[in-house]
């Protein structure tokens, strides 16, 4: 059989043409280039945007702070109102509570206080040998008891020291009048060291009976002038031990004591009056 020659030219451009079918070209145009004056209407129109975020964010905060505060205020007036339903009530329990007389409160039971005397922080007493009744202070920081007493002598007696004195009282002193230049004589039970500005001394401790209503007790007294005090006498805790207890907000809760030559126990409601005045006066 013949050799018969073949053209490649149709060959190659059927696959040329084949080829192009195969790989599709894009022809998209590309985006235009972006000008200075797009770019920043761009970047204005994103500041307007988080601008207005930003605004929106703090409304919504500032009406928040708004709602705090008003909640806070309404917590505030409910709690006033909360304190003086408490103080209403409180004031209504104590009206309808009545206080304790004064006479409830002397017999307290309680161990070691309801076998003592009760006794104010002023009383009278008694001094027997002596034949008067004196005002008296009651001071539980003073340690010994004193009496107003002047024109002081210490002398001795078959060997024992021994003191010779006159109640120390001016015009206003309640004293039975015979007894007020009278010479009293004891026998000294010791002596005590007093240190003042002036430098210290020794000043006698004589023991007197004394009375203040039921009591009827030995107490030792300190000699000292007592002329610019107010009260010729103070008792002190030596005396207070064991026997009494003070009640600071009364005034002679037992009576004077009647001497032969004094006044009724009944008239002295008048300078019992006049003592708790100055005294409520003098504490505030």
């Amino acid at each position: 059989m013949p050799f018969r020659p073949i053209s490649v030219f149709p060959l190659v451009g059927a696959l040329l043409l084949g080829g192009c079918a195969l790989t599709p070209v894009d022809r998209t145009p590309p985006p235009a280039p972006v000008t200075p004056a797009q770019f920043d209407a761009g970047l204005a129109r994103l500041e307007a945007q988080l601008a207005s975020q930003c605004s929106l964010t703090q409304s919504m905060l500032s009406e928040g702070a708004v709602r705090d505060q008003v909640l806070n205020s309404d917590v505030r007036a409910i709690n006033g109102q909360l304190r003086s339903l408490r103080t209403e009530l409180a004031n209504a329990a104590s009206a309808s509570t009545p206080a304790p007389a004064a006479s409830e409160c002397r017999h307290v039971n309680v161990d070691g206080v309801s076998d003592k005397e009760l006794v104010g922080r002023n009383e009278w007493i008694g001094l027997p040998s002596i034949g008067t009744y004196l005002k008296a202070r009651i001071d539980s920081g003073a340690n010994t008891s004193s009496l107003s007493a002047q024109d002081i002598r210490t002398f001795e007696r078959d060997g024992d020291s021994w003191v010779r004195f006159k109640l120390g009282l001016t015009d206003d002193d309640v004293a039975i009048d015979s007894v007020r230049d009278k010479w009293i004589e004891a026998p000294i039970e010791r002596e005590v060291k007093v240190t003042q500005a002036n430098g210290s001394q020794s000043r006698p401790v004589v023991s007197l009976l004394m009375t203040l209503g039921p009591i009827r007790e030995q107490v030792e007294f300190t000699l000292a002038d007592r002329t610019e005090l107010n009260y010729p006498v103070l008792l002190g805790r030596r005396f207070l031990m064991d026997i009494a207890i003070i009640d600071v907000a009364e005034h002679y809760l037992h009576a004077r004591p009647e001497f032969p030559g004094g006044e009724p126990a009944s008239d002295s409601a008048d300078e019992e009056a006049t003592d708790a005045k100055q005294d409520d006066q003098e504490s505030l």
